[in-house]
């Protein structure tokens, strides 16, 4: 092993809300510990990420923030290669999402402790969720305050999402005030990570305020692959060639695609897969980057000239100029997530609980606002909760710096695209309730189209991910899982995974509150 530029205790790699929980917390929790955090990018989250709205900005295109991954083609879709924006600096995709607070459902646990992630129901999850709230309504049977992870509601909510939410409600549609409460289903309002109208990313809910001196940050700092001897993880070695060993353990949370690349760089992976790109092979392991699952999206998106939507240059100049001095009291448009309201519904009446989400966003989003539309308008997200289609993360070559192959396989178990079609006439029946009637115009590619053959094809031609890719180093008790209910990573000691890939399933929801949570649980496995 090459001389080290530090040693400590653990290394934790990758600063998203897992990567910051784990690395604040298990420093809090071993104040004689030394625990070191490492992170691609860069430290400061910048003025755009800052300002909730600029998430239209961030998502689009790579830039110093944001990764911008593109996928393999996908058959179920075309042939399209999908867009992927990850999170690229402390915060990881903190820094770069719709700051929308959900956790998932209930049965979304239970299930994982089902397919053998023993200790990770719902009953044994939900203090973690509560450890790391701090929500603006106080605390009850659901809530929390006083954690670290600002929750509020939004500051100034458009009449646009008011509007949606009463004609989701005249559809028959339960009205819900709490999506994270007693029942996950119904159309309402999202709480957000933002505090003061400001996005609340996960290194400043855990870095900024919790992070004790034994905790060392390093941004900028690339990892290529984990050093290991002897079966067990000793420390990290960088894109640069520095290294640094960890004498108790190495913690992996560089997310759905950057950890099993960092596993596979490292030897520990597929062995065939491997041997083709002249990696040594340390420990076979073939579900390392398989299981990848991600919410499959489609959006209707409609023109309307209205004065509370935005749109592009030269709309959106002269709102955001109105807009700072209402920004600087905390209200106003820059405070808006931009996917403001959405829901939880059932396709079918007979389902025990719902299985597609809406976000309902105010702004024309197309191919992920990557093409512009010279007008103001709306759109409505409609996505799969649970897929039934499973992709893989697989190395392009033995470089950390080159993206990895993705291949989320969307849209490949057809059951997966008959869900999103009636999902869709959910989402076009609250569209023409009288309550959104305003907010009336013509809708992009024919997506509102009542013939079921020509939506289908719309949908193969348009949908792609709504950003929460998991499962690719799956958790489970059985031999072949990548991580053990521990996340402690099988054939090889002194190496864990805490990030959204130990995800046995897809949660019902967005990811962030899940991640944080899962980081939370590894401090506590780690000090004991």
């Amino acid at each position: 092993m090459h001389a080290p530029r530090g040693t400590f205790d653990y290394i934790i790699v990758g600063a998203g809300p897992a990567g910051c929980a784990a690395a604040t917390r298990l420093a809090l929790a071993r104040p004689q510990a030394s625990v070191l955090l490492l992170e691609t990018g860069p430290a400061k989250s910048g003025l755009r990420s800052d300002v909730p709205l600029g998430i239209a900005t961030l998502v689009p295109f790579r830039n110093a923030r944001n990764y911008s991954y593109r996928t393999v083609p996908q058959a179920g879709l075309d042939g399209r290669r999908g867009v992927q924006p990850r999170g690229r600096g402390l915060g990881g995709s903190s820094l770069i999402n719709a700051m929308i607070y959900i956790r998932g459902q209930r049965e979304d646990y239970d299930g994982w402790a089902r397919l053998g992630a023993t200790g990770w129901g719902w009953r044994d999850v939900l203090p973690y969720f509560l450890r790391s709230e701090d929500n603006a309504r106080g605390a009850d049977a659901w809530h929390a305050t006083g954690g670290p992870l600002a929750v509020s509601d939004l500051a100034s909510p458009s009449d646009c999402a008011r509007a949606f939410v009463d004609a989701a409600v005249q559809c028959g549609h339960p009205r819900n005030t709490d999506f994270n409460g007693a029942s996950q289903e119904g159309v309402g309002l999202y709480q957000v990570f933002q505090r003061h109208g400001r996005r609340w990313n996960a290194a400043r809910a855990y870095l900024a305020t919790l992070a004790p001196r034994n905790l060392t940050v390093l941004a900028d700092t690339p990892v290529a692959r984990v050093l290991v001897e002897d079966g067990r993880a000793r420390g990290i070695a960088c894109a640069d060639g520095g290294t640094y060993a960890a004498r108790a353990e190495v913690v992996l949370a560089a997310g759905a695609f950057g950890t099993p690349q960092l596993l596979m760089l490292s030897g520990i992976g597929p062995a065939d897969h491997l041997r083709e790109l002249g990696i040594p092979v340390l420990h076979d392991a073939p579900e390392v980057g398989a299981n990848l699952q991600d919410h499959v999206d489609f959006v209707i998106s409609r023109k309307v000239n209205d004065r509370g939507l935005f749109g592009t240059v030269p709309s959106i100049v002269p709102q955001v100029i109105r807009a700072i001095a209402p920004f600087r009291r905390g209200r106003g448009l820059l405070t808006s997530n931009v996917a403001e309201a959405g829901g939880f519904l059932r396709t079918r009446p007979e389902l025990d609980r719902p299985d597609i989400q809406l976000h309902l966003c105010i702004g024309i989003v197309d191919n992920h606002s990557r093409r512009m539309h010279a007008t103001r308008g709306m759109s409505l997200h409609t996505c799969v909760l649970r897929p039934h289609s499973r992709g893989s993360v697989r190395l392009v070559s033995n470089d950390v710096r080159r993206a990895p192959l993705i291949d989320p396989n969307f849209l490949g178990d057809p059951r997966d695209l008959d869900t999103l079609v009636a999902g869709v006439a959910l989402a076009r029946g609250i569209l023409a309730a009288p309550a959104f009637a305003r907010y009336a115009g013509p809708a992009l590619y024919d997506a509102e189209t009542t013939d079921e053959a020509r939506l289908r094809e719309i949908i193969r031609a348009h949908a792609d991910t709504i950003y929460h890719p998991v499962g690719t180093c799956r958790m489970g008790s059985d031999a072949g899982s990548v991580v053990d209910p521990e996340l402690r990573v099988r054939g090889v000691a002194g190496l864990r995974v805490a990030d959204a890939s130990i995800m046995p399933t897809l949660i019902s929801g967005n990811t962030q509150a899940a991640c944080a949570m899962i980081g939370e649980r590894v401090a506590t496995f780690l000090a004991r």
